[in-house]
Order: structure tokens, then C-alpha cells, then sequence
């Protein structure tokens, strides 16, 4: 009988390993040194929560499941019906093909075909590569089609906190604004993240009492064009969640709305190209002209676990 998750695909180098699934391109397990650094799932299990989904052709959330581009409608299932939002893409629920160019890489490709929510093609690749300590996530779009197609992608990962929980855990953001958001969580507003509800998260806050489903941007990018992100789980060292500048955006999710044994489990650090609600807005969305490609890269480096 099959997983509900599909196929397992393990990549490893020395004692770091990770699980990739076939449902979904979906980041399952990421373990250095026999600590997990991810809150993932069982292979019995289905993914909840998006415990490492690839979230494409929109991350986040789209307000009434409905937007516009060149005239064409999309029109998607609300699958968070309470907020009358469609939540993290289509590609988190396709099978993918996954193939091993060497031990160390797990290779997932899929094709987006049209369909009410997206009426278009779209061709997606991405490679996930483990090294000693750390994990590097490439992805590649292709507009295959002859119109141009909006296009943004996100990732899911959460974070494990270690054995005194997330309370005892410490979060920094590289970023300069705050996205302010409605009851639904779809943005209206933005401001200095000095003025927000958490302003010193730039330089580092334990997470004691904070909670978070945020948008973060105006992001600090480092000389070699790489944004760094930093969670300092209870006695497991530090994660370093690291992204190149196409990824203009972090969410943050402490895990507060959850079923009850799993509320504050892990924290959600996920780079996106996008701001919540973007395929409405068109805020940092992609334009794929035809037979054009997108790349994208973002990582984790766990040190001392």
C-alpha cells in the first residue's frame, strides 16, 4: 500500500541526511548528527500544517481564491474556508518525479497543467542537495506556453526547538518592514518593523510569549547575496535559514493556531518571493514570459547540534 506521502527519497552526506517525498517535492526529515533540525512528519503519515511544502504557483495565502492576470481568471478551492482564503498553491499536493543524480541529491520535477486555479502551463525543478551540516534548495520554473504567466513561489520548513521548547528559543530576521495584515490575514498596510509588534526581531528575541504569522521584508543582504536568517533552538546550537535576494520575503509562524498537541511545536521561518495575497494584488509577483525560466535558491546550515 502506498505512504500517503509517496515514495520516500533519502539523500545524505556523512551524518547528515534528509527525506524528500514524492508527494509534494516535500522536505519530510533534515537531520544533522542524529538531532532533527526540522519538525517534519511521519512516513505514515500526511503532511499537515505544510511541514516542508513547496509552495508554488503562490505561497500563502489569496484572498476568496479568485485573482486576474492578462485578462484571465483563476479561480481556486478555499481551503482555509474560515478565513474564505485559498492557502499555499497546487504543487504541494502533485506527485513529482524524483530521480538521484548522485547520493547526496534528490532531483523533483512536475508539470502544472491548465486547470480553474492557474490556466496556464508551468514546468517546475527543484533539486535539493545536502552537504555536511547544511541543506541547499534550488528551484527552477519554465513558462513551457505562449503567454506570459505570474508566477511566485514559497517553502514551508519549521524549525524544532529542542527539548525546553520553543519558549526558550531565540529568532532574528534580517529585515527592515513589517507587512501589516487584516483579520484574514491579507495585507493592507506595511511599516518599520521599530514600530511593530516585535521590533527588535532584526537583532534577535527570544520567543517566550510572541506569536507570530508574519510577513517580514525589506530584507539585509549580506555581500554575497544571501539574506540570513537566524533560530537559536533550547540547547540545539544554531539554524542558520539562509535565501538569495529573488526570495524578498519571510513569513513567520510560531505554531499558535495548530491542534492542541501541536501548537508552538516548531517555528515556520519560509522564504518567499511574494507577500501574502499577491496574485490579487500583484505585489513582487513574476511575470514568465514565454519560455522563460525563474531560479531561485535558499538553505539551512545547522551548526553546533
Amino acid at each position: 500500500m502506498p505512504r500517503p506521502s509517496g515514495e520516500q527519497h533519502v539523500i545524505s552526506a556523512g551524518a547528515t541526511r534528509a527525506t524528500v517525498t514524492e508527494v509534494g517535492a516535500t522536505l519530510r526529515e533534515f537531520v544533522v548528527d542524529d538531532v532533527r533540525v526540522v519538525w517534519g512528519f511521519g512516513e505514515d503519515e500526511m503532511c499537515t500544517a505544510g511541514r516542508g511544502q513547496v509552495l508554488a504557483p503562490w505561497p500563502n495565502r489569496l484572498g476568496d481564491g479568485t485573482y486576474e492576470f492578462a485578462g484571465r481568471v483563476g479561480v481556486a478551492g478555499l481551503n482555509e474556508p474560515d478565513r474564505h482564503n485559498a492557502l499555499h498553491g497546487l504543487v504541494c499536493w502533485m506527485p513529482w518525479v524524483v530521480t538521484h543524480p548522485d547520493g547526496s541529491v534528490a532531483r523533483c520535477t512536475c508539470c502544472l497543467a491548465p486547470q480553474p486555479a492557474y490556466p496556464w502551463w508551468l514546468e517546475f525543478r527543484v533539486d535539493y542537495a545536502v552537504s555536511p551540516g547544511a541543506l541547499k534548495i534550488t528551484t527552477t520554473a519554465h513558462n513551457p506556453g505562449e503567454e506570459t504567466v505570474p508566477f511566485a513561489l514559497g517553502f514551508h520548513p519549521y524549525f524544532a526547538p529542542g527539548p525546553a521548547g520553543l519558549d526558550r528559543s531565540r529568532l532574528s530576521l534580517p529585515c527592515r518592514r513589517h507587512v501589516i495584515v487584516d483579520e484574514r490575514l491579507l495585507p493592507v498596510g506595511a511599516e518599520p518593523v521599530e514600530q511593530s509588534a516585535v521590533p527588535s526581531i532584526a537583532t534577535g528575541i527570544p520567543l517566550a510569549g510572541v506569536r507570530l504569522d508574519d510577513d517580514f521584508t525589506d530584507l539585509v543582504v549580506d555581500p554575497d547575496g544571501r539574506w540570513r536568517a537566524h533560530f537559536s533552538p533550547s540547547g540545539n546550537g544554531d539554524v542558520v535559514v539562509w535565501g538569495d535576494s529573488v526570495f524578498g520575503h519571510i513569513q513567520c509562524y510560531t505554531a499558535d493556531t495548530l491542534d492542541p498537541d501541536d501548537r508552538r511545536a516548531a517555528v515556520a521561518i519560509e522564504p518567499m518571493t511574494c507577500p501574502p495575497d499577491a496574485l490579487r494584488s500583484g505585489v513582487d509577483i513574476i511575470a514568465l514570459a514565454p519560455g522563460e525560466s525563474f531560479q531561485g535558491s535558499w538553505g539551512i546550515e545547522a551548526t553546533g547540534a
